[in-house]
């Protein structure tokens, strides 16, 4: 028999606007997956009690041969008889997946292929496509030619006898890298190797005890030997129940899909969703820490345990692209664009589910208890230690995570608000609620707004943390890249209330009340002691403020403005329009305590050269407290410390 390909024009179009091939490499995918829908539909023929016979082995083979320049796809599945490969293969677009589950809809066999397009894809990289099958009917064997144009060939095939169907492809000449081994197992580790039918390539080594010779402590010797090379697991761990599997069972699933990933996951949610869409999967939340870049590429999309891509934009918020793992449905098509995953309904859908059910178990976690491993001996120890949640334990791993999302799915961020945890200077978690009233009575100012004081490094700010400290202020290690953005947020969300760091102000008016200290100084005498500050700072850095504070407070501190600084470490992350702030210079606050006793020197000191020695060397201990002290600057201090002692 010759003929013509017959093109069905209303079905090939849908077909090519949704599903374009992008990549020679995906041909071989797409001739597996229909391998294995024939095996699957084999099966459920034979469940059904439509196919009586045996099944027989039904792993699918994969060869190259070189020399031949061929590359073959085998199965033992349903096979076809004369007139599908004329409705299924001559009428592209008809897709036989599409008729049988229409037929058989009832079944619990997934099947992959929804077009007729995917074995059209082989003619990427060959010059000439042959098949040869057999169907599980009654019916003669077929051998189909093409050589990648309109016109093909088909004839019965009495040598071929068993059932199923070999796809041959002659690869082109300048598609030669199919025929090497190495790129074949490449590409079937990266589409195949979830697939839910066994594929055998070639072969791999193994060590095996010897039969036969034993070394001389009378033990078998580890003998090479050569085996079949499985490439795939049919059964992986995300299409299991979840009560099966254990913790460590998670893990090793994990270094399966990473196995250049040596840290170990934190936790890991299941998912397993059958209406109104489908979807199963596994997402592991990483250690985060101090990065807010996502590490893209690390959710592998499946269909039906086909590999789709590693491109999951739009299928998950963006802040869930710092998770890894795999997720699988069926609802999402094999080829698929950026803008169609965006715009499909399905999709959005399974977007969403996916944030609650991070959002559910961040929750659950946040009740749950850790279990107390401790020894007996320690229990009397830690007798009045309130035990950590799951969420208190992990938090330091996942804050930044939690708060990426929060900043940009409002969604998610109105469920995380009830379990969200501010970390002290101590060590201690709070909620955000809890924390509030912990607070409340000290920490509200003169407007009844209440003041969270915050310091972004605990080291750096420790000597303001112990001012704020003595004065009965509790103090919040906020030190993530996010939290400038953080914080504006939760100052929207929670009404009166400000976040302070605590080097932004003397400790008097971080959170401002309304008892004043009295002034030692006279107006005209700091009119005075002005300009004789101000005549030995950088005034491009540092603006001076006479204050009054305690006698025993620093006679100089160095503060900077929260509004500011909080600005400009925004602009640093996000640019966009706030690249005034960004570009900004640091600026900071010479607070000149005016009660302190070496100020009241340095205003009636009548040598000049020893008041600026010491408003120097004041400065200079002040700028030393901040880490703003260095190079020559710090060597003068030095030299003027030890002419002064």
């Amino acid at each position: 028999m010759q003929g013509k390909l017959n093109v069905q024009t209303e079905n090939i179009f849908p077909v090519i606007k949704k599903f374009l091939y992008s990549d020679h490499e995906i041909f071989l995918r797409e001739l597996i997956s229909n391998a294995v829908d024939a095996t699957q539909k084999l099966k459920t023929l034979s469940t059904r009690g439509d196919f009586k016979g045996e099944l027989g082995d039904l792993t699918i083979d994969v060869k190259v041969d070189p020399k031949k320049k061929t590359l073959t796809v085998s199965d033992r599945g349903i096979g076809m008889t004369a007139d599908e490969v004329e409705k299924y293969i001559n009428q592209i677009a008809f897709s036989g997946v599409t008729d049988f589950m229409e037929k058989y809809k009832d079944s619990h066999e997934q099947l992959i292929g929804h077009f007729g397009l995917g074995f059209y894809s082989a003619f990427m990289v060959s010059d000439k496509v042959e098949i040869f099958t057999k169907s599980w009917k009654d019916e003669p064997a077929q051998h189909w030619s093409c050589e990648g144009n309109p016109e093909f060939t088909m004839e019965e095939d009495p040598k071929h006898t068993d059932r199923g169907t070999d796809i041959v492809l002659h690869i082109a000449d300048d598609c030669k890298e199919f025929l090497e081994e190495s790129t074949i197992l490449q590409l079937l580790k990266k589409y195949c190797r979830f697939m839910p039918v066994a594929i055998r390539f070639g072969e791999e080594s193994v060590w095996v005890d010897s039969e036969t010779d034993c070394d001389k402590d009378g033990k078998p010797k580890r003998v090479e030997k050569k085996q079949p090379r499985i490439i795939n697991d049919p059964e992986p761990a995300w299409k299991k129940s979840p009560s099966s599997l254990t913790d460590e069972d998670y893990k090793k699933f994990y270094h399966e899909l990473f196995p250049m990933n040596f840290e170990e996951p934190l936790f890991q949610i299941h998912l397993n969703v059958d209406y109104p869409f489908n979807l199963t999967g596994i997402l592991y939340f990483p250690k985060v820490r101090k990065t807010i870049d996502p590490n893209r590429n690390k959710i592998q999309l499946y269909c039906n345990q086909v590999f789709v891509t590693d491109q999951v934009e739009g299928v998950v918020p963006d802040y869930l692209m710092l998770l890894h793992g795999v997720l699988d449905s069926p609802d999402i098509p094999l080829n698929v664009s950026r803008s169609y995953l965006q715009s499909d309904g399905n999709v959005k859908k399974i977007s969403q589910h996916i944030s609650k059910k991070v959002a559910d178990k961040l929750e659950e976690m946040s009740k749950a208890k850790l279990s107390d491993k401790s020894d007996e001996s320690d229990k009397s120890d830690k007798s009045d230690v309130s035990v950590r949640t799951q969420l208190e334990d992990k938090w330091d791993d996942i804050k930044i995570f939690v708060q990426y999302g929060m900043l940009t799915d409002e969604k998610f961020c109105e469920r995380a608000m009830k379990f969200y945890l501010l970390k002290g200077v101590d060590g201690s978690y709070y909620t955000l609620d809890s924390y509030r009233e912990k607070i409340k009575a000290l920490q509200t100012d003169k407007d009844k707004t209440v003041c969270y004081l915050y310091a972004s490094n605990a080291e750096e700010e420790h000597a303001y943390i112990e001012k704020a400290k003595a004065k009965g202020y509790d103090v919040l290690l906020m030190d993530s890249p996010l939290e400038s953005h953080f914080i504006n947020l939760l100052e929207q969300k929670i009404e009166k209330t400000r976040f302070v760091r605590v080097d932004s102000d003397t400790v008097e008016k971080l959170i401002p009340h309304d008892d004043n200290i009295p002034e030692k100084l006279s107006k005209e005498e700091k009119e005075k002691l002005q300009p004789i500050i101000e005549g030995e700072i950088d005034k491009q850095r540092f603006t001076v403020q006479l204050e009054s504070l305690e006698e025993s407070d620093a006679p100089m501190q160095v503060t900077q403005s929260e509004f500011m600084r909080r600005y400009r470490e925004m602009a640093q992350t996000s640019g966009g329009g706030m690249g005034f702030y960004g570009e900004l210079p640091e600026s900071y606050n010479l607070v000149v305590n005016i009660n302190h006793p070496l100020i009241g020197r340095v205003l009636n000191e009548t040598d000049a050269e020893k008041q600026k020695d010491l408003v120097h060397q004041l400065t200079d201990l002040a700028l030393l407290a901040n880490g703003l002290l260095k190079g020559e600057a710090l060597s003068k201090f030095l030299k003027r410390s030890v002419e002064m002692i």
